[in-house]
């Protein structure tokens, strides 16, 4: 809880922070990748780097964690339940367990963030508003220490990585390959929810070790793992380094480092609700191991399965999903193409638009994809009636905090 005084501080400086917080953030990863060279070369996004999303991210974190703070009670009791402070936070806390972030690296970053204030903003810095957003910083960071802690208690510390073997490839389109994964010292997989990921880290030409986020493609409690691996095309900025290295170079018999699965986007096993699951691109990934686990438990109420995507071509892991929903007791599929086939349905050509389909009273609903369409899809279930508190979806990368406004 801030203290009162840090409170009415932070309230009354944080449209100035907030307005030259892009700015600061700029400043402070120049500060951190001069100061540790090897965090941009081995931990951080470099494509995010170059792109400048992962400085919004930083940006809207600390903004949106302050905003929230000094917030009337009131208030805070009416916000959304995905995006209140605490959900998010354990959010961004899976992600950096997911990396292997250690409580040493907070107090780098704040050492740097500080630094960076000071130098943005200079003497409106007073040593009151510094305590202040000292304060904010600390309260920030100690809750994502805490459960990241819990979190490497249950999957391992520094992320639970370990050597697997690609023991399967296949090209579902011309930019998704789905690669199978097995330990490599014949040891059972490690058990996972549907719905979470992991972090594969790759050794890169130039002997940068890049880490990034895939989703498992099935059910818990398989020998093996699958996860779906989108090639990046850049268009006007650079190619995924990471995805168009896996796609150009691993092979069967080729072995990755891979963390511990993570996520706290997860199927709720207790309830016999019906569900909706809704994906765009390689979106699809977490529903499919949701479909596969619901197939599996014979799930006996109603789901819908709603995918959209470019073109049938691009659409990858169909039959995955046209196979685990045809083995559920009732079970709907539809299917959304912007460039669809001959003879495809003119009502399921362009974005997804729910408003034809009949969703139950007591929908639970799990959402991925990007941003725009999450967003979308989440405005016509509340039309229809959706609970807010109902209605769960995962937003990866950058976009987390962005997700939020």
């Amino acid at each position: 809880m801030l203290s009162e005084q840090s409170a009415a501080t932070v309230r009354a400086t944080l449209p100035a922070v907030g307005a030259a917080i892009g700015e600061i953030s700029a400043r402070f990863y120049e500060r951190l990748f001069a100061a540790s060279p090897e965090l941009l070369r081995d931990l951080f996004n470099r494509g995010n780097q170059a792109s400048g999303t992962q400085r919004q991210a930083l940006a809207g974190s600390i903004a949106a964690f302050a905003g929230h703070l000094v917030k009337p009670l009131g208030d805070r009791s009416e916000s959304r339940s995905e995006d209140r402070p605490d959900a998010v936070l354990r959010r961004i806390a899976h992600k950096h367990a997911s990396l292997g972030i250690t409580p040493e690296q907070y107090t780098v970053v704040h050492e740097h963030l500080f630094a960076a204030i000071a130098e943005v903003l200079g003497e409106a810095v007073t040593p009151e508003v510094g305590a202040a957003w000292d304060e904010v910083y600390w309260l920030m960071a100690n809750a994502l220490i805490a459960i990241e802690r819990e979190l490497y208690e249950t999957g391992g510390a520094g992320g639970g990585w370990r050597e697997w073997e690609v023991v399967g490839r296949v090209a579902e389109t011309a930019d998704v390959v789905a690669l199978e994964l097995r330990p490599a010292d014949g040891s059972p997989a490690p058990v996972h929810r549907a719905g979470q990921y992991v972090s594969v880290r790759v050794a890169l030409p130039d002997g940068a070790r890049q880490i990034r986020q895939y989703s498992l493609a099935g059910a818990p409690g398989a020998d093996t793992w699958r996860i779906g691996v989108k090639r990046v095309r850049g268009g006007a900025a650079p190619d995924g380094e990471v995805s168009n290295h896996l796609h150009a170079h691993v092979r069967v018999g080729d072995r990755l480092p891979v963390s511990s699965p993570y996520g706290d986007l997860v199927l709720d096993q207790d309830t016999g609700a019906p569900l909706l699951l809704a994906s765009a691109g390689i979106g699809v990934t977490p529903m499919v191991a949701m479909l596969e686990q619901l197939a599996l438990s014979g799930h006996p109420a109603p789901v819908t399965v709603v995918h959209a995507d470019r073109s049938p071509t691009r659409h990858a892991l169909r039959s995955d999903q046209e196979g685990y929903a045809a083995k559920l007791a009732d079970a709907s599929v539809h299917f959304w193409y912007e460039e669809p086939e001959p003879g495809h349905p003119a009502d399921r050509t362009g974005l997804a638009d729910l408003s034809r389909l009949d969703v139950p009273a007591g929908t639970r609903a799990y959402l991925c994809g990007p941003l725009p369409f999450m967003r979308a899809v989440r405005a016509q279930l509340l039309a229809k009636g959706v609970s807010p508190a109902d209605i769960h979806y995962e937003v990866f990368g950058p976009d987390l905090w962005l997700a939020r406004s």
